[in-house]
């Protein structure tokens, strides 16, 4: 099997390609950087550029199934102008595939696609699952919401589309865990906000093992990429101070404190969504990391 990744070199991207390389898979992979294009038997390099419409057709040749990761960050300041290419580097990047999957002969049979829970409402009390069809009225939400739209074109090619709505990613290399640590470290941790709200985690070993059960499964639709038990926010920064034998006792960053800091991006960290993940366990997959604290335990003390 051969497959087409986009974001092969950011945090996800890393490991799931050294997973796919040691299950026998080949891969080819987009890069908008010409300096990290490598080219070995099994493993090869491909330039493209959303913004400017550029891609090297010769990315599809021989590939099976396309794992599209590529987007901006959210974690950065959303300046008008980033809130912007936050969204283009996700459609456009979608349509530029959708395009080449169109217009050039493939023997692409599936189209697996990253995808936020941020999709669904803030809320306390619901409990979400992948036929929840109300969508969050914030930036995040819309973006989200715009993202799945693109991907959803690629349906019209006969190719199976599975999208993965991703908790917080728990990983040593990066992302939000990197974040919530610091504090942590300065014996300085605390929740924000009131620490209500329900945040929805996962280990990056269980979500690259969810992409390859999806691709392996020849599963299609939209799945949930969380663990089973999602955590309040003051629970998640209690067990990350516990896990690295720190205090605890600062009282919570109040909500204006993050806007002033953060700006609208504060709302990232405040939003609350309990999301369900039976039904890719419904489809046979078993979860490695079910427990927050020893998901954390197995990165934080490697």
């Amino acid at each position: 099997m051969k497959v087409l990744i986009t974001g092969a070199t950011g945090l996800v991207g890393k490991e799931l390609v050294s997973l796919l390389l040691k299950n026998g898979i080949h891969i080819n992979y987009l890069t908008t950087s010409k300096s990290k294009i490598q080219n070995s038997q099994n493993y090869k390099g491909f330039y493209w550029n959303p913004r400017c419409g550029i891609i090297d057709k010769y990315c599809i040749d021989g590939v099976d199934a396309v794992i599209h990761l590529a987007g901006a960050s959210v974690a950065k300041r959303w300046t008008k102008a980033y809130k912007q290419e936050i969204i283009e580097s996700r459609v456009l990047s979608t349509n530029m595939l959708f395009s080449l999957l169109k217009n050039e002969e493939n023997n692409v049979k599936q189209f697996i696609a990253a995808s936020g829970v941020g999709i669904y409402p803030d809320s306390i009390d619901a409990v979400y699952t992948e036929q929840d069809t109300v969508i969050d009225n914030s930036f995040l939400g819309c973006v989200v919401d715009k993202w799945e739209r693109a991907v959803d074109q690629i349906k019209r090619l006969n190719i199976k589309v599975s999208k993965v709505r991703t908790g917080i990613v728990l990983s040593a290399n990066g992302g939000a865990l990197t974040e919530m640590v610091k504090p942590v470290n300065l014996c300085v941790g605390s929740a924000l906000g009131n620490g209500k709200q329900m945040q929805s985690w996962i280990h990056i070993q269980d979500l690259i093992n969810i992409y390859t059960f999806i691709l392996q499964h020849d599963l299609e639709g939209v799945y949930n990429a969380v663990a089973p038990y999602t955590v309040t926010n003051n629970s998640l920064m209690k067990t990350i101070s516990k896990t690295l034998n720190k205090p605890y006792f600062m009282p919570n960053v109040p909500k204006f404190m993050l806007r002033l800091i953060l700006g609208e991006m504060h709302t990232i960290l405040l939003s609350s969504q309990n999301v369900s993940t039976r039904k890719i366990i419904g489809e046979g997959y078993q979860f490695e990391h079910l427990s927050l604290e020893k998901a954390l335990k197995d990165i934080l003390h490697k």
